[in-house]
């Protein structure tokens, strides 16, 4: 007896087939047995295949033992089961999962430019805020759920769970893209679907395998602002430009005595509000367990995970708690296979995830902005005491006039966050082989349970401001003045507010019945039917609405026939039952059909030496169906066919009457209307594909595609207000096409048994119109219309230049946008494409790309020499507009939307060395004149703050070094690898303001760029 390396294979066991009797074999693997030439030796050993031989007239026997092969090299995961690979006609992208171990703890941000047809993209960085947007095939429609259908393990999971994955527990990512492989899910389908499998255990000995790293993270881009001596000259001059006479708020004094190094820093403060609360980087952990294993009964897999993330936020020595982000997630996971029987199977799949937040009261995207909407001169962060102050014992933070300004150092100091978020998961699958009854008839179900729950609290104090109100140069003292005196304005003790509870409860019955059979070598026959039910349920729900079930029912089919490996057909079917429509609209059916031909299979090819050594593989396919979306409207859209009526809680519609007056009866208010006639969203999607091998060594997928989908959900786009109603009528007409292409190359090559290269491009075109949109008749204005357009498309006025002066502006269309103040030269001057002297929404056209990109790519190489090894991975993304927010980045402005508080946006250093002045009279500059008020004219959507939103970055690159197995063994280890490795390593774009891939969030928590050193031991 060997095994696949040639040595011998002690313990392995041989016995006579149709008796108990057999046999052991020694030390070198060697055996005796005494036998009958008609005996049938059957041989097996833990983690192999079965051997079977007829002895015959043989005395000795050479025996070699094969490990059992990785179900998933042979087969892809479908809806509700698995496909031999070849007779999968489908658009199914799988995913190695190799190239989702990125150094990061959230998954999703592994996905962009890996997955052909995924269109991803992230827009912060902050810890536990991080997961990024994915789409299939791009959006076609304005549902709340635009994004794919997550399955884990066969059960509906949310993005959130999706991100909280980790790499090392799955065992197959697809992505399903057509009608094809939708179907079945009917009433989720239509926007994709995202399918993952976790790993189970497998026959042999106990694997043990440990990995860590730890990396250090840091901003991608630090956006630049002006230094303060800058922000003063140009807010004076943002007041003298508009009005020669204003009141500037700096004097020349505060300019000058704050640009002397020498100066009191309490009494002429120049702060740098990002350096001063920020880190340059943070040290982050990730530690995974995995122990796998089992016989012939039974195997299991069993996995913990812990990750920590730390923000970037600086901790201050005066608290006795950390301000700064911290998360921590935990992960445990049981998968447990048992063989009842040689025909039953049951798995028991358990899984947990926990998450302990501390960080800044209102997150860390929320102490960003108020970082770069400080005033940077006009109070320090903190003041030493005076002689009056000396004894008290609290922080005398910095503040003007009643201490309503906006100190971000007292926001992140004065409090902080903890919440607390779990899921477990129990699931419970039963399998039984039917083989006795007919072969090739299984049934099987499912039941999985789902329990989530999040607590938050806040601990905080009231700060107590403080402001210079006395200055004496000569002996460098200053007097403070104590400014939130109002009772309890400021408070020295921690208080404590407590979020409401969140509980939510899903539970989900599926049960199954499959056949699958090949008759004379050649027919292969297969057939299922699914049973699906789903209920979600939430405590502390707002209403009697919201506090109902959400149930989703459906019954799904599938049926395959394939001829000789050559010729394949599939129909699928999904019947969907949805609670959001009434009784006559409440099912739906979703049917879909596909054929596949291998014309690599054909005789004519094989007799061909030379034209299967060029392609031995050469597939078509082509699927055309229907699916269904009933995840229309807004999210706390339950019951169209039931009006929402409010009656005596209106104050608005409310009369007093009574002798005093002081008798008052409420009216009634109509949230929502019936309407019984509201129903699916419906795709048709066509996919046209083609699979090709070229020398055993390059595999092709490309996919063209089409969708045409209706019954979009639309508001009624004109009710005149003679008719009465309190509420927009809504009905299914609109309609949206889209189309394009996603395909992959792949390349694998050995050059010896020490070296090896593969490599890996993906290329994603997606583009999406409406063809019908509920709108007015723009015939006259034919460029205000929607029909045509991309479905995210923006719109907005085109920018010729800046004004030249205020000759121009009077001489030219007006455009006052209801400003209070006229404009002036220097401001930004819109075309005036309707002709009738006036700038007005008549004037807005589509401009630029979509804003969600229409290209993703992606491109990567491996490759390895002996125990070396090198890769990196380049994602692109191309076609996609956005714009710079200048409503929330205007200088010296108030933009928090906060009445009660007062910002002072910082100035980027772009704006201060690019913008319109009167010595300066750039018409194209960045930006337009500046001033101390909102400009309306100079923030509205328009090309002049459009931007280019492609880029290619480095997305990850990894060096490792496996020791070799000689080394290893001696220590009783089967392989040991360390490693380091990087996200988000380079970028290049146009754009140089900030992240491009943050697009118009630019000043958000900023994309973080990771250095990574990593460990993984197998025992």
């Amino acid at each position: 007896m060997y095994d696949e390396t040639g040595d011998g294979v002690p313990g392995s066991t041989i016995t006579i087939k149709g008796s108990s009797r057999g046999v052991v074999t020694d030390l070198d693997g060697s055996f005796k047995i005494d036998v009958s030439p008609t005996d049938v030796l059957e041989v097996s050993f833990l983690g192999y295949d079965t051997y079977t031989v007829t002895v015959g007239d043989k005395a000795s026997f050479v025996i070699p033992l094969k490990p059992k092969s990785n179900e998933l090299d042979e087969v892809t995961i479908v809806a509700f089961g698995k496909q031999k690979k070849e007779s999968v006609i489908s658009a199914i992208t799988t995913i190695n999962t190799k190239d989702l171990k990125v150094p990061s703890s959230n998954l999703s941000t592994a996905l962009a430019g890996r997955v052909a047809g995924m269109v991803s993209y992230q827009t912060s960085g902050e810890p536990g805020q991080d997961d990024a947007s994915f789409f299939v095939r791009g959006v076609t429609s304005l549902t709340y759920a635009s994004g794919p259908l997550i399955l884990i393990d066969g059960v509906e999971m949310s993005s959130a769970d999706l991100s909280r994955m980790q790499p090392d527990d799955i065992a197959s990512f697809s992505i399903m893209k057509d009608a094809t492989a939708t179907a079945l899910y009917g009433a989720r389908g239509a926007n994709g679907v995202i399918l993952i499998t976790t790993k189970e255990g497998k026959e042999g000995a106990t694997t043990i395998t440990f990995r860590t790293e730890t990396s250090i993270s840091e901003p991608t881009f630090k956006v630049k602002f002006a230094d303060p001596i800058t922000y003063m000259r140009l807010n004076n001059e943002a007041v003298l430009t508009r009005d020669p006479r204003g009141y500037v708020p700096y004097s020349q004094e505060k300019i000058d005595n704050t640009m002397d190094p020498n100066r009191n820093q309490y009494m002429y403060p120049a702060n740098d509000w990002y350096d001063m609360l920020m880190e340059d980087h943070t040290v982050n952990y990730r530690t995974n367990l995995n122990v796998s294993g089992g016989g012939k009964v039974a195997r299991y897999y069993v996995a913990a995970t812990y990750n920590q993330d730390n923000g970037n936020l600086k901790m201050d020595k005066q608290n006795n708690f950390n301000n700064n982000i911290d998360l921590k997630k935990y992960q445990l996971r049981s998968n447990v296979n048992i063989n009842l029987t040689k025909t039953t199977e049951a798995i028991v799949r358990l899984s947990g995830t926990f998450d302990d937040y501390q960080g800044p009261l209102d997150g860390g995207d929320a102490l960003y902005n108020k970082i770069v909407r400080a005033d940077p001169v006009s109070f320090a962060p903190k003041y030493a005491p005076d002689e009056l102050n000396s004894y008290v014992q609290h922080i005398l933070f910095g503040n003007a006039d009643v201490g309503n300004h906006i100190n971000p150092y007292a926001d992140m100091v004065k409090g902080y966050k903890e919440y607390n978020r779990s899921k477990m998961m129990a699931q419970f699958e039963l399998k039984q082989n039917l083989d006795f009854v007919t072969p090739g008839l299984a049934i099987r179900a499912l039941y999985s349970t789902n329990r989530y729950s999040l607590h938050e609290i806040k601990r905080e104090y009231k700060p107590y401001y403080y402001d210079i109100v006395a200055y004496d140069k000569s002996t460098d003292k200053y007097i403070l003045r104590h400014l939130n005196t109002a009772a309890g304005a400021s408070e020295e003790f921690l208080g404590y507010t407590e979020e409401p509870r969140v509980i939510q409860t899903t539970n989900y019955t599926e049960a199954a019945v499959n056949y699958d059979r090949t008759f004379a070598d050649k027919h292969a026959v297969s057939g299922l039917l699914v049973f699906t039910m789903r209920n979600y349920s939430e405590a502390n729900a707002v209403s009697l609405i919201s506090s109902l079930p959400h149930r989703n029912i459906g019954f799904s089919g599938r049926a395959t026939y394939a001829f000789d490996s050559r010729y394949f057909t599939e129909f699928n079917f999904g019947y969907n039952g949805s609670e959001r429509f009434a009784k006559e609209e409440r099912f739906g059916f979703f049917p879909s059909a596909g054929l596949g031909w291998i014309i690599s299979n054909e005789g004519f090819w094989s007799n061909s030496l030379e034209l299967e050594r060029i392609i031995p593989k050469l597939k078509f396919k082509a699927t055309y169906g229907l699916v269904g979306n009933d995840a229309i409207g807004n999210v706390t859209d339950r019951f169209f066919y039931l009006s929402d009526v409010r009656i005596g809680s209106l104050s608005g519609r409310s009369y007093n009457f009574g002798y005093n007056f002081d008798q008052t009866k409420y009216g009634t208010t109509i949230d929502k209307y019936p309407n019984d006639k509201i129903t699916w969203e419906t795709a048709k999607k066509m996919n046209l594909g083609i699979e090709m091998n070229l020398f055993g060594k390059l595999e092709f997928m490309a996919d063209y595609y089409t969708e045409n989908r209706s019954g979009i959900l639309l508001d009624r786009a004109y009710v005149p207000a003679s008719m009465g109603f309190m509420f927009t009528p809504q009905a299914n007409l609109g309609k949206a096409d889209g189309s394009g292409i996603d395909f992959s190359v792949d390349y694998e090559h050995s050059f010896n048994k020490d070296f090896w290269l593969t490599g890996r491009v993906n290329f994603t075109y997606a583009t999406t119109k409406f063809t019908e949109y509920e709108e007015i008749d723009y015939s006259d204005t034919p460029w205000k219309s929607m029909i045509g357009q991309p479905v995210s498309q923006k719109f907005g006025y085109v920018a010729e230049r800046l004004f030249v002066d205020d000759y121009e502006v009077l001489n030219s269309p007006s455009q006052n946008f209801n400003d209070t103040r006229p404009l002036m030269g220097g401001d930004i001057k819109y075309k005036d494409l309707d002709g009738d002297g006036q700038i007005t929404e008549l004037d807005m056209v589509p401009i630029g790309f979509p804003s969600e990109p229409q290209i993703i790519y992606g491109f990567g190489l491996s490759s390895g020499y002996k125990g070396l090894d090198f890769s990196f991975f380049f994602q692109g993304l191309g076609q996609r507009s956005f714009w710079i927010d200048a409503a929330t980045t205007a200088p010296f402005l108030d933009t928090d939307d906060n009445s009660a508080t007062i910002s002072k946006n910082a100035l980027l250093q772009a704006y201060a060395d690019n913008h319109w002045s009167e010595d300066n009279r750039n018409l194209f500059a960045l930006w337009p004149r500046l001033s101390d008020q909102r400009v309306e004219n100079n923030v509205q959507t328009s090309t002049w703050f459009m931007r280019d939103g492609s880029f290619l970055r480095l997305k990850s690159a990894e060096l490792g070094y496996t020791i070799p197995e000689r080394i290893t063994n001696k220590i009783k280890m089967k392989a040991f690898r360390v490693y380091v490795s990087g996200t988000n390593l380079l970028t290049f774009s146009h754009f140089k303001l900030w992240d491009p891939e943050m697009a118009g969030n630019g000043l958000g928590y900023p994309l973080q760029r990771v250095y990574n050193l990593g460990l993984q031991f197998t025992f």
